[in-house]
């Protein structure tokens, strides 16, 4: 036997072994044993039937030597372009930066597939992490905390850390502030089907609706943005409704803009509400009714949240915590008129 070949024998079943008898590349049998869920399933069992053929063993993962923690904190938002989050970021950057750590930031695209890639393959390189509106289900979350630590942010997971800004009841000043304003049709501009701060403002608005003898409608969903806003602006009107909350200010401000397009008055014609009051939101024409919040808090107190748990400092290991919202009335929303309460076709 050559030398080369009794020195692989020697050593036992290598990658490039199985990578070999498998037909594919050394890289897709990584994957393939460290991350099963990125490879075909057919390709992967097959390349986990060789391996174990083979005697093959991952050799454990090495990790540079460290003299203690890492002392930084992964920050994940969903969309880094959308300034709810500018608030949240800068809550969370001071915060930490006072404690001295340092904030790792990642934007996962409104993808909660590639939120949860993007946690894994990062996972040595932060000592906690914060999800600003996760896009991750409640069962992927709840089994991500139990080798994480974590907090998320405007998500209720029994066990997981987090806070929730209190939007529903938010929408609910909304809808009595549009009914005092004579409006009966009012209709919800939903947001992304996988958030759950949208399902959430849709039930309050929906069961607040009823309790007036309104039945509240929804149209979308929409994606959280200012382009998204010309498509429900033209939807609304084709419902009739006098007035509509939208998912958020995005979307609201893109939707005054088609309105102006189109010569439709705000709010002589069409009521509308907007949610997060961003930077802006009293800067559009005409100035946006809209919920507020302490956005810049939530970033703090997450940071604190994640701090007690990573340090175990005593009496902070709080596991929720709701912050308060409240109507900020601007110039959007206005009294139903006699045309406003005719169907438009």
């Amino acid at each position: 036997m050559p030398e080369a070949s009794k020195a692989t024998s020697n050593r036992g079943p290598t990658i490039h072994t199985v990578a070999a008898a498998a037909g594919v590349a050394a890289s897709t049998v990584s994957r393939a044993l460290s991350n099963p869920g990125r490879v075909n399933a057919v390709t992967r069992k097959r390349i986990e039937h060789i391996a174990a053929e083979l005697g093959y063993s991952r050799p454990p993962r090495q990790h540079p030597p460290m003299s203690g923690p890492l002392k930084t904190v992964a920050v994940f938002v969903a969309d880094i372009t959308n300034p709810f989050y500018f608030d949240v970021i800068r809550g969370t950057q001071q915060q930490l930066k006072a404690a001295g750590y340092a904030q790792l930031l990642v934007d996962t695209e409104e993808s909660g597939e590639l939120e949860g890639d993007m946690v894994t393959r990062l996972r040595g390189s932060f000592d906690g992490a914060i999800l600003a509106a996760s896009r991750l289900s409640d069962k992927e979350l709840g089994t991500l905390s139990q080798s994480i630590p974590l907090v998320v942010i405007n998500r209720n997971v029994k066990g997981v850390p987090g806070i929730v800004i209190d939007t529903p009841t938010g929408v609910v000043q909304a809808l009595e502030h549009l009914v005092s304003l004579g409006h009966r049709d009012i209709v919800y501009v939903a947001g992304p089907a996988r958030s759950w701060a949208n399902e959430m403002r849709w039930r309050a608005l929906r069961q607040a609706a009823g309790k007036h003898g309104l039945e509240a409608r929804r149209i979308g969903p929409f994606p959280p943005d200012r382009t998204a806003g010309s498509a429900a602006a033209d939807a609304v009107l084709n419902s009739g409704a006098t007035a509509c909350v939208a998912y958020n200010d995005l979307v609201a401000i893109g939707m005054l803009r088609r309105f102006k397009e189109r010569g439709i008055d705000v709010p002589g014609r069409i009521s509308v509400v907007g949610c997060d009051d961003i930077f802006g939101a009293d800067f559009c024409h005409p100035p946006l009714t809209t919920l507020t919040a302490p956005i810049e808090q939530v970033g703090r107190v997450a940071v604190s949240m994640l701090l007690g748990t990573l340090e175990q400092r005593p009496g902070v290991r709080r596991t929720q915590v709701v912050l308060p919202t409240h109507l900020t009335v601007r110039e959007s929303t206005g009294p139903v008129s006699g045309s406003t309460a005719l169907s438009i076709h």
